[in-house]
């Protein structure tokens, strides 16, 4: 794996944590997990049920994961196919994303430092798409994975279409495929460690609380800055630039 190719996979999967970590998403976690286990959030946080329950946690978890992560990787291969088709048109599909990237990115920091709602309106529409009831046995977990990645907010948006824009620029169709299971695996990891670990997860997120909005304003200089190397075609010279730091 080169250089370039290093610095795509810590992009993907970095955008997976900021995903997991954003406020549409971290504060609805035991939710979920209550949800696909289809166990009551008191047995979860009581510590000999939890070992009791841990089979039935650890492939509900996995099996949820799956699902989005299904959703996501055919949305990889769907845009580096797409890429394939507008070879010739890749250039201002680079430029155009980027300036996309930065408006998105835009909307996160103004939002933090003034925030008005209406910065950009279009970007503060949800569209979550809810299961009231969870289908019965194991296939319910995948198919709730699987209207989780369908039904995204804006707070994962941007950061998915990053990975996306940069997907359908890549040379190769299992770029895509390979990116969006590194982007998964970002979100799709601390998911299962907070399942694993229902109380601490709590714990640690009581005090964590305080501090989303500043993984939003976090969010948002992510984008701007992979916006910046979209828009300047600036990917090559950034990693000949760490390769230097790294090997002085």
């Amino acid at each position: 794996m080169n250089q370039s190719q290093e610095i795509s996979v810590l992009i993907a999967f970095s955008g997976g944590l900021l995903s997991f970590f954003s406020p549409c998403v971290l504060p609805l976690i035991p939710s979920y997990i209550s949800y696909i286990t289809g166990v009551s959030f008191k047995e979860l946080t009581d510590v000999e049920e939890k070992r009791k329950l841990k089979r039935v946690t650890i492939s509900h978890s996995c099996l949820f994961i799956l699902g989005f992560s299904t959703i996501f990787i055919l949305m990889g291969a769907s845009a580096s196919y797409l890429g394939q088709l507008l070879t010739q048109y890749q250039y201002w599909i680079m430029r155009v994303g980027g300036v996309l990237i930065i408006i998105l990115g835009l909307h996160f920091v103004i939002y933090q430092l003034f925030p008005l709602r209406e910065v950009f309106p279009f970007l503060q529409r949800e569209r979550r798409f809810q299961l009231k009831k969870k289908p019965f046995g194991d296939g319910g977990s995948f198919l709730a994975g699987i209207v989780f990645a369908a039904g995204w907010t804006p707070c994962i948006g941007p950061i998915l279409s990053t990975i996306l824009i940069y997907a359908s620029t890549s040379r190769h169709f299992t770029t895509g495929v390979f990116l969006l299971a590194v982007y998964s695996l970002g979100l799709g990891i601390p998911f299962f460690l907070s399942s694993l670990a229902f109380n601490s997860f709590l714990s640690a997120f009581e005090r964590f609380r305080r501090y989303l909005n500043v993984i939003v304003f976090v969010s948002g200089l992510f984008l701007i800055g992979i916006g910046i190397l979209f828009l300047t075609d600036s990917f090559r010279v950034f990693s000949t630039y760490l390769n230097i730091l790294a090997n002085p």
